[in-house]
């Protein structure tokens, strides 16, 4: 696969390389007396330098002789230096920053490239809303490699998006140079079936050599998981239990351990390293969502680096996870993820092996971030007006919009009538169908916070068809209070979630004024309010801002009575009808196993 993501292409600097590993010619930088993470081997080597001449390296060893006048000399003494941290699936529109500030956000904490899935924004937007992101994070020096999504909507027919992408769409994308793959293809039951749509989506992947990255979320391992990698698709970010990364690795597909804000995966999945004796060359480490808190807080990969090290894996594995293994899954290894001749000099100062902080961050030889801070200033970029305008309700939503009525033959003596709820769990990704009784007043299915149920609605907000879903959710905890957010996976349709009608209608209408986002009320106050005017979905605001902002409306979700982590990407994940068990469209309940449309009433 060529690289357009280095400074210069190989071909046109493999001279100045050569001359100057050979002493004829200087090195642009060099760093000394560094203890080198040799990610190739596995190994520390003590007291070596690293010359970096047009971007690349130009010699591992005593670099003595390549320090002319003008080289740049660093001394890292006592510190370890490593390959720049990779992130092998991630979705930038998650961190509810914009990519450029994303970009800020995690150059700092060794990041130096990403793989990232702009599903969200395209399922709003299109690929025109792609192009916007791709232009925002191209004035930064982190390298922004798109893998196009694939699942635009994520389960067709069981939703309706803002836009559709489909064979002729992705076949377009990969000649993009930003395009290094295709996102991850959640319609498993599309593979599965050999659905002849869905497999020219993974074709035209396949025919122009780049990779198909995987979503394969069932707890099966057998005939299914055979078939879904038979196909082409070669990593996966979904397991969740040791077993189902174990297997994935052993039938050569790569599995991408996922510690995320909201999805903490890590701690079983890392058994399946740490409790076999198995290479970890098809093990990778990714975060798929983050927060702004988070990265406030506790930072991107070098966290995660850290978390795997306290599940028991050790440091240096952890390191190629997130360096070697990412880079060879993509099949762009020749370029990125280790420190050796010829490569991209992307590479990360590391102070110890034990709270791994990164010190100093390079990309492609410049110095991008020290000590916590960048280095630089980027120029500025505007999305367009379009891109900022995208909530399209058709009617006005009132209390009464939220009257659910009950099927008079289904009422008990006892006056409630047996529902499906959707149970969360929290911090993971699945949920549970649970059948409850629900109390039935003049006539309308209520909310009942004394079984922690809680009326839930989907409304189609990109082409103002008037359609919505209803249903109920269990496992939020809220006493009394709603919650709305316009981040409700892949469509991004307005979510609406709480114990009365008259809060949930002014949840609704909030997010309506302010263009998008997520916000929680109580007894008729806006208690928290996190606005996401880019696509519905994510601000041109800094990350301390950010930050500070979401930590807000945490509280405010705490305030009205939840406590789960992240409880707003839980909230998100309702809609999204390609995970298990039961989930709410803006066309009605599906049955996520079955994969067909359901009754709220059992």
């Amino acid at each position: 696969m060529i690289n357009h993501f280095c400074k210069y292409p190989l071909w046109e600097v493999s001279r100045r390389l050569a001359a100057v590993a050979g002493g004829s010619q200087p090195a642009d930088l060099v760093i000394v007396h560094a203890n080198l993470i040799n990610v190739c081997t596995k190994e520390i080597q003590e007291d070596i330098s690293v010359a970096v001449a047009a971007g690349r390296i130009a010699l591992v060893g005593d670099a003595s002789h390549c320090i002319g006048e003008n080289t740049q000399v660093i001394d890292a003494k006592g510190q370890y230096l490593a390959p720049g941290f990779l992130d092998g699936h991630i979705h930038v529109e998650s961190s509810m920053m914009s990519a450029g500030e994303y970009a800020r956000a995690v150059i700092p904490h060794g990041t130096t490239g990403i793989y990232m899935d702009p599903h969200e924004i395209c399922n709003v937007l299109g690929l025109e809303g792609v192009r916007c992101m791709l232009d925002d994070a191209a004035r930064t020096p982190l390298k922004a490699m798109m893998t196009t999504p694939s699942c635009v909507p994520a389960v067709p027919g069981f939703e309706d998006t803002g836009s559709h992408i489909g064979p002729k769409d992705v076949a377009e994308t990969m000649n993009w140079d930003t395009c290094v793959g295709l996102g991850e293809m959640m319609n498993f039951p599309g593979i599965l079936s050999s659905n002849e749509e869905t497999h020219a989506i993974t074709g035209n992947t396949l025919k122009a050599g780049k990779i198909v990255t995987g979503h394969y979320s069932l707890p099966e391992t057998g005939r299914g998981l055979n078939a879904y990698i038979a196909s082409g698709v070669r990593c996966c970010h979904e397991s969740t239990r040791a077993e189902d990364a174990l297997a994935k690795m052993r039938l050569g597909m790569y599995a991408m351990f996922r510690e995320g804000s909201a999805w903490h995966d890590l701690k079983e999945v890392a058994k399946s390293i740490t409790d076999h004796p198995v290479d970890t060359r098809f093990a990778v480490l990714i975060s798929d969502d983050t927060h702004p808190h988070t990265l406030m807080a506790q930072g991107h990969l070098d966290h995660i680096v850290r978390r795997a090290v306290a599940e028991g894996i050790d440091a240096l594995t952890a390191i190629q996870m997130v360096t070697i293994n990412c880079a060879q899954c993509f099949q762009m290894d020749q370029d990125l993820g280790s420190i050796a001749p010829g490569k991209c000099a992307d590479m990360v100062l590391l102070d110890n092996l034990t709270d791994l902080n990164v010190t100093r961050v390079f990309i492609d030889g410049d110095l991008a971030a020290a000590n916590g801070a960048l280095t630089g200033e980027y120029p500025a970029y505007t999305y367009p007006e379009w891109a900022t305008r995208s909530i399209h309700i058709r009617d006005a939503i009132t209390p009464e919009t939220f009257r659910i009525p009950a099927n008079t033959e289904h009422i008990a003596p006892d006056k409630t009538v047996t529902v499906r709820a959707i149970e969360v769990i929290p911090a993971r990704v699945g949920d549970y169908e649970r059948h409850v009784a629900l109390p039935v007043r003049d006539g309308f299915l209520e909310s009942d916070t004394s079984q922690d149920v809680l009326k839930t609605a989907v409304f189609e907000r990109h082409h103002a068809t008037g359609k919505k879903g209803f249903g109920f959710v269990k496992g939020f905890g809220i006493r009394c209070g709603a919650m709305a957010s316009t981040v409700a996976h892949d469509a991004h349709n307005l979510l609406v979630i709480g114990s009365n009608d008259e809060d949930m209608a002014l949840a609704a209408n909030t997010l309506i004024s302010c263009g998008g986002g997520m916000c929680a009320v109580q007894n008729g106050k806006v208690l928290g309010l996190v606005p996401l005017p880019i696509a519905g979905l994510m601000s041109d605001k800094p990350l301390p801002e950010m930050a500070d902002t979401v930590a807000a409306l945490e509280e405010s979700w705490k305030e009205i009575g939840c406590t789960m982590p992240s409880p707003f990407m839980t909230m998100a994940l309702i809609p999204l009808a390609c995970l298990p068990e039961l989930r709410l469209t803006d066309r009605g309940l599906v049955d996520c196993n079955r994969f067909c449309f359901v009754d709220v009433e059992v």
